[in-house]
């Protein structure tokens, strides 16, 4: 075995990096052994261009390695795994995304063949989710999601036909998640209709579980007080001092970002930096592409005046969650005032268990260390 993932990890814990744990190094072995098949298919390729073609045509295929499901619970390192393993990967057809993003994009693609079908620009009997497979296939050998999870009906009908068609065409995926397969899309819409789903996945990717008891993410309290609670003329001020440290203005100017041909307005911005209110933000019928719009967008974001949310605040939550999986995922710096803090925010209501990575983002997100990344 090349250890590839192996020596990368090893060389970070010698740094200080990282912290060694026995059952992150169980999953490396997963990962490195993956690592190898995927060079080897690769190599087989440069040796015999007409042998990678038939891993996406209907030829007889090579026989291909399973995918990895990696879960456990918030903290333990998953995407951290996920992202190494993709880093170290020597291929060149691999894509890295979260799953939210990633559905995004399906959905918007399935949108465009569906209005050039009623152009005739494409075949009217053509299956939209078939298409969008194809395209992914033709250009992604490696396909890696972050926070892998099913909670809009919408997203569950589709995910059968467009996985299957992807596993069809040869195309391996690594994926992290907070749930076991058996247990995404629970007690949703029509789960009947999702279960045979979840069988193929099963079949086409192995199942990992990371249950090492260490959150890695709590404890980085030390550094930059970005996170400011509860509710103060000082936090107010404390966030002036920041806002105007980071972008040496006052007040910055109103930017508007076009998402998916509408206008959504960025009430502040100078310098990479924009600055919102809690209700621009989450009491407004925004969504994960306008999240991604401001993530694209903007390095550093504040929110001001986080309050605590309950059941009667159920779509401002989900936006909430939301909109901090985006920003945790490409890097984004935070700086917000709130009405208590991350663990006080959402204790009552129907998004609880999903919440629960939300408060460890936060705790990491307001860490020097998260600060100290670059993106």
């Amino acid at each position: 075995m090349s250890h590839l993932l192996r020596n990368k990890f090893n060389a970070l814990v010698k740094a200080g990096v990282l912290s060694a744990d026995e059952r992150q190094l169980e999953i490396i072995g997963q990962l490195d052994e993956l690592c190898d098949k995927l060079i080897e298919i690769e190599q087989q390729r440069d040796d015999s261009p007409s042998l990678f073609a038939r891993l996406f045509g209907d030829d007889d295929k090579p026989e291909l390695p399973k995918g990895l499901y990696l879960w456990g619970g918030v903290g333990r390192g998953k995407t951290m795994l996920m992202d190494l393993f993709f880093d170290v990967v020597p291929i060149g057809a691999k894509r890295r995304d979260h799953f939210l993003s990633f559905m995004q994009s399906v959905h918007a693609e399935i949108f465009a063949i569906r209005q050039k079908q009623k152009t005739g620009q494409v075949w009217e009997d053509a299956d939209p989710i078939l298409l969008v497979a194809q395209t992914i296939a033709q250009k992604t050998f490696l396909l890696c999601f972050d926070e892998f999870q099913v909670t809009d009906i919408t997203d569950a009908m589709i995910l059968g036909r467009l996985f299957e068609a992807l596993f069809d065409k040869g195309v391996v995926v690594v994926s992290t998640s907070n749930r076991p397969p058996d247990e995404l899309y629970k007690d949703g819409l029509n789960r009947h209709a999702f279960l045979p789903f979840i069988k193929r996945f099963k079949q086409s990717m192995k199942v990992l579980s990371l249950d090492t008891p260490i959150d890695y993410r709590i404890g980085k309290m030390a550094g930059e007080q970005v996170y400011l609670a509860p509710f103060s003329r000082e936090a107010d001020i404390a966030l002036q001092r920041l806002w105007q440290q980071l972008t040496e203005t006052a007040k910055g100017k109103r930017e508007i970002l076009i998402v998916q041909g509408r206008e959504l307005v960025v009430p502040r911005a100078a310098r990479g930096v924009a600055r919102f209110c809690f209700a621009q933000l989450c009491e407004q019928p925004l969504g994960g592409s306008d999240y991604i719009a401001i993530a694209s967008h903007y390095q550093t974001v504040f929110i001001e005046h986080v309050p605590i949310l309950g059941r009667e605040q159920s779509n401002e939550t989900k936006r909430f969650i939301t909109l901090i999986d985006v920003f945790y995922d490409r890097g984004i710096k935070l700086v917000l005032t709130a009405d208590s803090m991350p663990e006080s925010l959402y204790t009552d209501g129907i998004h609880v268990f999903e919440f629960e990575r939300t408060i460890s983002r936060l705790n990491e997100m307001m860490s020097a260390e998260y600060w100290s990344k670059t993106t």
